[in-house]
């Protein structure tokens, strides 16, 4: 199993009602959680580890789980409210506004955390429920537990810097989970965020010194780069209409880790000595995920039905 540890909320997406009055739909979401549904709709098995509250929001985040095949049996539930993120679009790119105070998702502790079983093969961390407290440092807390494993660790920092209260805390974070993870994945923007204007091959080559085997990098409609010790490969994207961003990265994370389980290298001496053809397969469906996922409304990853 591939356990996604992170937040779920509920993406309020702007509508237009039947009388032209501007409007706000709630739809399940959160970084993490849609990595984990894209994941139980390609067929990979998935669990998903988060703060989920009991309230009408949070029942909705556990039934789109169980529909999409994930395991629920992580979930750290609580009479909290649902973490909300209103979502304003231009020229299909989405920005947020988060309402994330006192919520199930970001009051997760390190107390809350379960004992994982032995089917868990891989551990997924990233989006904003590592830049806030005290889930960030819970989440941290669970990474370095379960450095020594034997488990694959993936970190996609999704980076929303005005979501950052303390920068240097933020960056001191995810700087340890850099070092504690065996694949990395960034968007450009993020990759710029994170190590400045060197250039993605550059960048990628920082961060693989710092610890990672694997650096992926998304490259918005261009496409996207896997970088090892012994590989640099581009895969372009797909050409689509697209509809708006929501969940492409997240999607491609998943496409990432399904190709490498079903490769039989999602292991850490798998990841170590990454061949050719497993990166560029990873690449391959992470990308044809994602311009399913851009050219439909909202964080709607495909199933693996959809990609065949």
């Amino acid at each position: 199993m591939i356990l996604s540890c992170g937040e779920a909320l509920i993406d309020m997406l702007p509508r237009r009602t039947e009388g032209g009055e501007d409007a706000f739909a709630p739809y399940p979401g959160g970084a993490v959680f849609n990595t984990a549904i894209a994941l139980g709709r390609l067929g990979a098995p998935s669990g998903f580890l988060s703060g989920v509250s009991t309230d009408l929001f949070g029942q909705l985040l556990t039934a789109a789980l169980a529909a999409s095949g994930v395991d629920t049996a992580f979930l750290v539930r609580s009479a909290r409210p649902t973490t909300l993120a209103f979502v304003t679009l231009r020229d299909g790119q989405a920005s947020y506004a988060f309402y994330d105070e006192n919520t199930a998702g970001r009051m997760i502790r390190p107390g809350d955390l379960p004992t994982l079983p032995e089917t868990v093969e891989a551990l997924f961390f990233g989006g904003i429920s590592l830049m806030v407290e005290p889930g960030g440092a819970t989440y941290q807390a669970l990474m370095e537990r379960e450095a020594g494993s034997g488990r694959v660790m993936m970190l996609d920092p999704n980076i929303r810097p005005s979501f950052i209260a303390d920068e240097a805390a933020y960056r001191a974070r995810i700087g340890r989970m850099i070092a504690l993870s065996d694949i990395v994945k960034l968007s450009d923007e993020d990759l710029r965020w994170l190590v400045g204007g060197h250039g993605i091959a550059a960048g990628a080559e920082a961060l693989l010194a710092k610890g990672p085997k694997a650096v992926f990098v998304t490259e918005g409609a261009a496409g996207a780069h896997a970088f090892t010790a012994a590989h640099s490969i581009f895969v372009p994207a797909r050409r689509v209409e697209v509809a708006d961003t929501v969940g492409a990265g997240d999607t491609f994370n998943a496409g990432v880790l399904a190709a490498l389980r079903a490769a039989g290298v999602l292991t850490k001496a798998g990841i170590a000595a990454l061949p050719e053809d497993a990166l560029r397969a990873a690449l391959s469906l992470g990308t044809r995920a994602a311009a399913v996922t851009v050219s439909r409304a909202g964080a709607n990853p495909p199933w693996a039905r959809d990609l065949a």
